[in-house]
């Protein structure tokens, strides 16, 4: 595949996204007044959730809990929660942190999970930003150097943040995951207690002990799966998070 491209200054990649955040990028975010939203989903460690493409990007990504009597293996996604335009997006359709804009941003439009391949009908780019410009993929391979190293970065910044989010998240009370594939647990955090959290974690001031985590599934079948493998499965209906299901009703 031979691809070009060239950013056109349509902000369209700048509306109805959730950014992911490293670790820093989520303080600095939560310190200028932006909302962050917490993603998580998990998988099994019988595999359960997990496709076996994707074993290796899964595990290095994400961190062993339990969940009842179950072995788990949680991935926390902060993310910059955009619902409409980004709040840092001008009149002009202009970013006005561009300076220091998020390493996703940097990197669009390629994927940061190395199973999903660029594809350009799926993204908000115009027809005419893949019509020119300067060659973005030759011969399947990524030309640019620089972008490359950047994606490398941000895949390794998700690896080494894992732990931290966990204990962020238990400072937090967040404990309720989605099994992967079948869908994500959203919360909204206060933005305040998010920043506290951080703080506390990064600088090893205090952290919540290990609390075992639980599952949100989207259908009994499912849920009896997990339950099977000995895991701990949510009855409650949610209060503080949404379920995003990923399979059709």
């Amino acid at each position: 595949m031979n691809t070009h491209f060239s950013c056109v200054g349509c902000g369209k990649c700048c509306n109805d996204h959730h950014v992911p955040l490293t670790l820093p990028e989520a303080r600095a975010w939560a310190a200028d007044g932006g909302q962050v939203i917490v993603l998580v989903e998990a998988f099994l460690g019988n595999g359960l959730g997990l496709p076996q493409l994707q074993r290796e990007h899964a595990l290095r990504r994400s961190c062993r809990v339990l969940s009842g009597s179950a072995e788990a293996y949680v991935a926390i996604t902060f993310a910059a929660y955009n619902a409409g335009p980004c709040r840092n997006l001008d009149e002009d359709l202009r970013c006005r942190i561009y300076e220091r804009r998020p390493l996703v941003c940097r990197i669009y439009p390629m994927e940061i999970n190395p199973h999903i391949p660029l594809n350009p009908l799926a993204k908000d780019c115009p027809p005419e930003s893949w019509e020119q410009g300067p060659q973005l993929i030759a011969a399947n391979e990524l030309v640019d150097g620089e972008l490359a190293a950047l994606i490398q970065r941000s895949r390794q910044a998700d690896r080494d943040d894992i732990q931290a989010k966990e204990a962020i998240c238990g400072l937090l009370g967040i404990r309720t995951a989605a099994l992967k594939g079948d869908g994500f647990t959203a919360y909204l955090p206060d933005m305040s207690a998010l920043a506290k959290a951080i703080d506390q974690v990064q600088s090893a001031v205090s952290a919540a002990p290990q609390q075992a985590w639980r599952f949100h599934l989207s259908a009994e079948e499912i849920a009896g799966q997990v339950l099977a493998a000995g895991a701990q499965v949510v009855s409650d209906t949610p209060l503080d998070y949404a379920f995003i299901p990923l399979r059709a009703a």
